[in-house]
C-alpha cells in the first residue's frame, strides 16, 4: 500500500467573479458564504450521486436512495419548518450569505425539483429494471396475475381491513388530522349523483411492500392463505396499491370514483422552554407526543391526482402551491430501505470483520492494558466492543466505584446501558447524563432514562438551555493506595450499531490532567459550575470558539516566520462565521488549508485574494465520515497539533451544546491520526471538490496520480496505517 504520510494532494480551483478586495477592506460581505440550506441540498444531492453509481452494489445504490429520501423528510421537517416559522413570525434570523427566508424556499425549490426528477428516474428507469434482472421484482398491482390478486384481497380482509379507518369530509365531518409523514389516500365516491372527498391512511405499523408469491405458487399459497413469499422468491407490491384495489369493502354501496396517494411533512422542531419546565421528562414526553401535529410544510402528491382534490388538500392543511410536490414514482422513497433486508450478499458490500486491537479482546483485562498505554480506536475498522467491555468488566469489578457517563444516542437493545444498570446493581456509584432533546431520539432516551433511573441510576438531563453532545465517559477504579481514572473520549455515540456503519474514533486514556478535565466537565453538566476554561480539554460553550481561532492565528504567525503553514480540518459542517473568517486570513497570509466537510460548507475556496490556498472536499462513501479531526502544522515535528472530538464549527455547536475536544499527546498515535487525516484528503475516487460558486464535481485521479478510495484502502489494511497498530507512549 502506498505510504499514507504523503501530502494530500491540492488541487486547483476554478476562478470566480467575487470582489478580491481584503477582509480588511471588504469586510464580511454576503458573497463571501455559502447557503446553509443550498449547502445541505449539495450534500444530499451527493448522496444522490451515490444511488446513481454503478460501481456500488445494487441493494446499497437502494438504501442510498432511501437515505435520499429521508434526509430530505428531516430536512423539511427541521430546516425548511424553520424558514416558514421566519416568514410568518417576521423574526429574521439572517445567514452569513444574507439571503432572506423567502428567497431561502425559493431558491430550495428551485434547486430541490432536478434532484426529485433525477431521484424519481434512477428508481423507474435503472435500480427498478436491474432489481427485476435480479429476482426481486417490485410489480404495480395491475401487473399482478388473477391468483395472486385473489391471495392479496384475502390478506387485505384478513390483516389489513380491520385497521382501516376511512374519514369522510363533508360539513358533519371536519377536515380530519393527517399524521406526520403517513401514506394516505385521497378517496372520491359518489352516492345519489353527489361526488364526497374521504381520506384514508395507511397505517404506519404496515409494510410499505408486501412480498407475494409468484403465480405458480399462488395457488398452494391462497389455499394455506399464506403471504410473504418464501426465501427464494421476492416479488413485492406497494400497501397502498393493494388497499387501492379493494376500497369497495370499505366503502360498500357507495362507486368509488377515484383515490389518490398523497403524503405530508410537518414541522417536527420541537421548541421547549426549559426555564419553564417543571419536569423536563414529562415536557419533553408531552411535546414529542405532539410532533405529529405540527403546521404542515409539504404535501407529496402522484402526478395523477386532479387539481380539485389537490386544492381541497391544500386549503385545509394551509399549503401554497409551491409547497405542493408531484411524483412519477411511489411516495416515501424512505420505504425501499426495507428491500437491504433481503439476503441477497451478492448484492451488497463484501462483509467485513472490525478488528479487535491487541490487548483489547473480551478475554483481556483492560483496565491492565490501559494503565500500559493509551489507545485510539478508528470505527467501524476498529471494534467497538472494547467500549462495550470496558464498562461490562467495570460493572462486574470490585474495585470500581464510580462511572460516569454522557449519553446522546445509544440505539435499540443498549448494551452499553445494561451495562450501567449491572453496574448499579452492584452498587458502583453510577451518574449518567442522557440527552433528552437528542432530534428524532427523544422517545428512545425518555426510555432509556426511565429505565435507568428504576435500576436506581443518577440521571441527568443536561444542561439547562443546552444539548449535552460531548461523547465523554469516566470510570473510578482503586488501585492500591490511590483512585484511577479511565478516560473514554470520542467523536461519536455510544451506539454499536451506527458504529459499524459511521466513521467515529474513540480514545482510551488514563492522563491526569485529562481525567481531572473530565471530572471537571461532569460538575459543571450536573452542578452549577461556570468553568470554561480547562487544562487540555476545549469546551464548548465557553472557550472552545476563541481556543480555535487562536491556533489559527498561532499558524498564520509560523507561517509568517518560516512559510510552511499548513491547516488540515475534517467534520460534518462548517458554518460559523468567525471561524470561516479566521480562516480567509489564514488563506491570505498564504497559508495552506486542506477541509473536508462531509455536509455543509459555508466557506468559499478558490477565490483569488480571499481563499486561494483552500481546498474543501467532501467523502460519501460506504461509511458516514463522523469523525471530527483538527490538524494544526504548528512548525511541524512534534509540535504538530492534532485534536478531535464531538464538535463541528457550527454556531449551534460552539454557542448551543455542551461540547468536548481533546489533543491526542502520544506522538505515535497524534503521528497515526494524521497520517489517516491525509489518507481521507487524498481520497479521489470517493470524494468531491467544492467550487467557489458552491457547486461540487467530482474528485478524479489526475494524469500520473494513484487511484485512492480511503475508505477502501482502510478496510483492506485492517484500520488504515502501518503506524495505527503500534501501541501508543505510556502515559
Amino acid at each position: 500500500m502506498e505510504s499514507p504520510v504523503s501530502e494530500p494532494v491540492v488541487r486547483p480551483t476554478a476562478s470566480a467573479s467575487i470582489d478580491p478586495q481584503p477582509l480588511s477592506a471588504g469586510g464580511e460581505t454576503a458573497e463571501r458564504f455559502n447557503n446553509r440550506e443550498l449547502s445541505w441540498l449539495r450534500f444530499n444531492e451527493r448522496v444522490l450521486e451515490e444511488a446513481l453509481n454503478r460501481d456500488n452494489p445494487l441493494l446499497e445504490r437502494v438504501f442510498f436512495l432511501s437515505i435520499f429520501a429521508s434526509n430530505l423528510d428531516e430536512f423539511f421537517m427541521i430546516r425548511v419548518s424553520g424558514l416558514r416559522r421566519q416568514v410568518s413570525t417576521g423574526v429574521i434570523e439572517a445567514p452569513p450569505d444574507g439571503m432572506s427566508p423567502v428567497e431561502q424556499l425559493g431558491a430550495i425549490r428551485g434547486q430541490l425539483l432536478p434532484l426529485l426528477e433525477r431521484s424519481q428516474t434512477v428508481w423507474r428507469d435503472d435500480l427498478m429494471p436491474r432489481l427485476q434482472q435480479a429476482g426481486i421484482d417490485i410489480l404495480a398491482y395491475d401487473r399482478l396475475r388473477a391468483r395472486q390478486k385473489d391471495l392479496l384481497r384475502r390478506h387485505f380482509i384478513k390483516e389489513i381491513f380491520p385497521i382501516l379507518t376511512p374519514l369522510a369530509f363533508d360539513p358533519s365531518h371536519p377536515f380530519p388530522h393527517i399524521s406526520n409523514l403517513s401514506i394516505n389516500l385521497a378517496v372520491v365516491v359518489r352516492e345519489d349523483g353527489e361526488e364526497r372527498f374521504a381520506r384514508l391512511k395507511v397505517p404506519q405499523s404496515l409494510s410499505r411492500l408486501l412480498r407475494i408469491p409468484d403465480e405458480a405458487a399462488a395457488e398452494h399459497a391462497e389455499r394455506l392463505g399464506l403471504i410473504g413469499g418464501n426465501d427464494h422468491e421476492a416479488i413485492f407490491v406497494w400497501t397502498e396499491e393493494v388497499i387501492q384495489a379493494n376500497l369497495d369493502l370499505l366503502f360498500p354501496g357507495v362507486e368509488v370514483v377515484d383515490a389518490h396517494p398523497f403524503r405530508i411533512t410537518r414541522d417536527a422542531d420541537l421548541e421547549i422552554e426549559e426555564d419553564e419546565a417543571a419536569d423536563l421528562l414529562t415536557t419533553m414526553t408531552e411535546h414529542v407526543s405532539r410532533r405529529h401535529f405540527g403546521f404542515a410544510v409539504r404535501l407529496e402528491i402522484d402526478r395523477d391526482m386532479p387539481d380539485h382534490i389537490r386544492s381541497i388538500l391544500e386549503e385545509n392543511l394551509g399549503l401554497a402551491p409551491y409547497q405542493v410536490f408531484r411524483s412519477r414514482g411511489p411516495l416515501g422513497l424512505s420505504g425501499l430501505s426495507q428491500l437491504t433486508d433481503l439476503e441477497r450478499p451478492q448484492l451488497k458490500w463484501t462483509p467485513f470483520q472490525p478488528v479487535v486491537q491487541k490487548g483489547l479482546g473480551p478475554e483481556n483485562d483492560l483496565f491492565a492494558t490501559l494503565r500500559r498505554h493509551n489507545v485510539l480506536l478508528y470505527h467501524p475498522y476498529d471494534s467497538f466492543t472494547p467500549v462495550v467491555d470496558l464498562l461490562r468488566q467495570a460493572a462486574e469489578d470490585p474495585d470500581v466505584l464510580a462511572i460516569k457517563q454522557a449519553l446522546y444516542r445509544v440505539g435499540p437493545n443498549s448494551p452499553i446501558v445494561h451495562a450501567l444498570k449491572k453496574a448499579r446493581e452492584n452498587n458502583k456509584q453510577v451518574s449518567v447524563l442522557v440527552e433528552l432533546k437528542a432530534r428524532f431520539d427523544e422517545e428512545n432516551n425518555i426510555s432509556w432514562a426511565q429505565e435507568l433511573e428504576k435500576a436506581g441510576v443518577h440521571v441527568v438531563y443536561g444542561v439547562l438551555g443546552l444539548k449535552t453532545h460531548a461523547k465523554i465517559c469516566l470510570v473510578v477504579r482503586r488501585e492500591r493506595d490511590q483512585l484511577r481514572r479511565y478516560v473514554h473520549l470520542s467523536t461519536g455515540n455510544y451506539n454499536p450499531i451506527t458504529a459499524r456503519a459511521y466513521t467515529d474514533i474513540g480514545y482510551f486514556t488514563t492522563d491526569e490532567d485529562l481525567a481531572d478535565d473530565v471530572s471537571d466537565l461532569f460538575n459543571a453538566i450536573t452542578g452549577y459550575s461556570r468553568k470554561d476554561l480547562y487544562r487540555k480539554l476545549l469546551v464548548a460553550p465557553g472557550k472552545m470558539r476563541e481556543l480555535m481561532l487562536e491556533r489559527i492565528t498561532r499558524e498564520i504567525k509560523h507561517h509568517r516566520e518560516h512559510g510552511d503553514g499548513h491547516i488540515a480540518f475534517k467534520m460534518n459542517s462548517l458554518v460559523d462565521k468567525r471561524c470561516i473568517m479566521a480562516l480567509y486570513h489564514a488563506s491570505q497570509a498564504g497559508v495552506r488549508i486542506d477541509l473536508q466537510i462531509r455536509g455543509i460548507c459555508g466557506l468559499r475556496p478558490g477565490i483569488p485574494g480571499l481563499s486561494e490556498t483552500v481546498t474543501v472536499t467532501s467523502v460519501v462513501g460506504r461509511f458516514l465520515e463522523h469523525t471530527r479531526i483538527f490538524y494544526f502544522r504548528n512548525g511541524g515535528g512534534e509540535d504538530e497539533e492534532v485534536i478531535i472530538g464531538s464538535a463541528d464549527l457550527m454556531p449551534r455547536n460552539l454557542d448551543k451544546r455542551v461540547e468536548s475536544l481533546f489533543p491526542i499527546l502520544d506522538q505515535r498515535l497524534k503521528t497515526a491520526l494524521r497520517d489517516v487525516l491525509f489518507l481521507h484528503l487524498r481520497d479521489n475516487q470517493k470524494s468531491w471538490l467544492l467550487l467557489p460558486d458552491g457547486r461540487y464535481v467530482k474528485n478524479e485521479p489526475q494524469e500520473g496520480e494513484p487511484a485512492v478510495n480511503s475508505q477502501q484502502r482502510l478496510l483492506e489494511a485492517e484500520s488504515g496505517v502501518a503506524s495505527w497498530r503500534l501501541e501508543g507512549t505510556t502515559t
